[in-house]
């Protein structure tokens, strides 16, 4: 008998969050799945790890771990504690669903998809998974299991460990596009107050996100009402600006050899 696949599952809106349970239950007929998960929401954390304190590892049923910490650091954790949570190497990472999108600039920042690169970082593939709050999330669960599942199916087929990012529109019906990443723009808001006793705070991060014209992108996608599916790259380098770093290195030499 061929062996069941096994998917590690995580996120950053925390355990109990609907998005994940929604994702897991569409998994397992297919698969097995285990979960490892921040105990608390950890959104905007980005791809953080705990490195200044003990974390602390729950189980709270079988197959399902939280740990207090980051989503970069739960798949750190799962994939570094030997049969501690997983039994075996698992053959794709999956994080999400997301409540809320994760376009654009927003990879940058998201734990969603942090929690997928670490996993990519250690040769898993990985999907993460985003969708709309006003998206239907058993069936953007459903769908996205589809995907996920499909990325196992053709991972020999890859030239390098895939890591994608698929964000859901509203609704309940979807078409699917190969995107790359748009552009989307928040206002940089810093919000001041005054608490009760007249000390002043602030809050960050601006609302209501612009996009720009970007043909091809997941922005763009998810603008028509399509569900972007990205291909994401560990490797950041910017070859298309490589003279402005070629420039500034031979200029020093110049200096340094004058």
């Amino acid at each position: 008998m061929t062996q069941r696949p096994l998917i590690l599952l995580s996120n950053d809106d925390g355990v109990d969050a609907p998005g994940l349970r929604a994702i897991r239950e569409a998994l397992m007929p297919d698969a097995d799945v285990v979960v490892c998960a921040p105990a608390t929401n950890q959104s905007a954390t980005s791809h953080a790890l705990t490195l200044h304190r003990p974390l602390r590892l729950d189980q709270r049923e079988s197959g399902i771990f939280a740990v207090d910490g980051t989503p970069a650091d739960c798949i750190y954790v799962a994939l570094g504690s030997g049969q501690r949570v997983l039994p075996r190497r698992p053959d794709l990472c999956v994080s999400g669903l997301n409540h809320g999108l994760n376009l654009g600039i927003d990879t940058f920042y998201s734990g969603t998809v942090a929690a997928a690169r670490e996993a990519v970082l250690r040769e898993v593939p990985a999907v993460a998974l985003s969708a709309d709050v006003r998206a239907h999330v058993s069936l953007a669960a459903a769908l996205g299991a589809r995907i996920a599942l499909e990325v196992l199916k053709l991972r020999a087929t890859f030239v390098d460990t895939p890591l994608l990012n698929v964000n859901f529109p509203p609704g309940n019906a979807w078409s699917l596009e190969a995107t790359r990443l748009g552009k989307r723009v928040y206002a940089a808001e810093v919000d001041f107050r005054r608490d009760q006793r007249g000390a002043e705070y602030l809050w960050i991060g601006g609302a209501h996100p612009l996009h720009m014209a970007a043909h091809g992108s997941d922005t763009d996608a998810y603008d028509r009402g399509v569900v972007g599916v990205t291909p994401l790259s560990l490797d950041q380098t910017e070859r298309a600006a490589m003279s402005a770093a070629l420039g500034v290195v031979a200029s020093l030499s110049t200096s340094f050899s004058a």
